[in-house]
């Protein structure tokens, strides 16, 4: 069980296993759509995640069989919120307000992939916009039968701008089809995203889908959580670097990883033919 107290609106925070976190978006009567304060509490849920010394993995799920989320609450956002303030005086002032209030929730969202942990997202039902947006973030994804993706902004008079269209071209995916699909907002489903690598993995049922996600988190939590760690951020790194920068960030994180006891534990455990347990960090 982690240390520290997770309380957050919206959203229920469990530990289904040790060194495992569950994030589960609790909004379902309105398809999980975000409303201010869940971008607000998704960014705070993952910056703690990031240190809490007793998680090492964390599973991004929903609630609710209708939808992992539609997206952001259009009407909410029409009402209250940046999107509805007239009260700029000119379009200058209005467009700088919009920006502080974008990179916001860029920020919140990109917690996700800040996070130190690996980060795997279960999708299902309606998938749509931030979606997206959220779980291109996320290390792993997997996905249900029944999914219905969609980079929905266009329909809505928007460009995706909280992350889709910078981390969708990351994505090792075709160009051709990130363009279809966020040009069309066209909806796509579980069989084309595994083809196109989208998704990982497809199950029947949601059930299904988590009880995997957690037998993959349980063996990525089992390992050395300095290695672990370090080969996401190296990863990481090296995707947005070329591959001689890459080769010195692991020199230099290695540097240190190797004068850990993890090593030394590893080795000798497999020498002994026995299952090793690394400290927490």
């Amino acid at each position: 069980m982690a240390s520290s107290n997770y309380s957050y609106e919206y959203f229920n925070v469990t530990f289904p296993s040790e060194y495992v976190a569950q994030v589960e978006i609790d909004r379902p009567k309105k398809l999980n759509a975000f409303i201010d304060q869940m971008w607000i509490n998704i960014g705070h849920i993952f910056r703690q995640l990031s240190v809490d010394p007793d998680v090492r993995v964390v599973i991004l799920t929903a609630a609710g069989d209708r939808a992992f989320t539609a997206g952001l609450d259009v009407q909410a956002a029409s009402e209250s919120g940046a999107l509805s303030d007239r009260s700029a005086t000119d379009p200058a002032r209005k467009a700088l307000k919009l920006r502080r209030h974008i990179q916001e929730f860029q920020d919140d969202i990109s917690a996700i992939e800040k996070c130190e942990k690996p980060v795997i997202a279960v999708l299902h039902g309606v998938s749509y916009g931030l979606a997206i947006d959220m779980t291109t973030c996320a290390d792993i994804r997997l996905c249900t039968k029944d999914v219905r993706f969609s980079v929905k902004e266009v329909d809505v008079g928007l460009a995706a701008d909280i992350g889709t269209l910078t981390r969708l071209p990351k994505a090792q995916l075709p160009m051709s089809f990130i363009k279809d699909v966020c040009l069309s907002a066209r909806e796509f489903y579980a069989e084309e995203a595994l083809k196109v690598g989208f998704v990982s993995a497809v199950y029947e049922t949601k059930a299904v889908a988590l009880e995997k996600a957690l037998g993959m988190a349980k063996l990525i939590a089992s390992k050395g959580p300095v290695a672990v760690q370090t080969t996401k951020e190296v990863i990481n790194y090296s995707r947005d670097h070329s591959t001689l920068d890459g080769l010195n960030y692991i020199k230099i994180m290695n540097a240190a990883a190797l004068q850990t006891k993890d090593v030394e534990d590893a080795i000798m455990s497999g020498l002994q033919k026995r299952k090793p347990r690394f400290a927490k960090l």
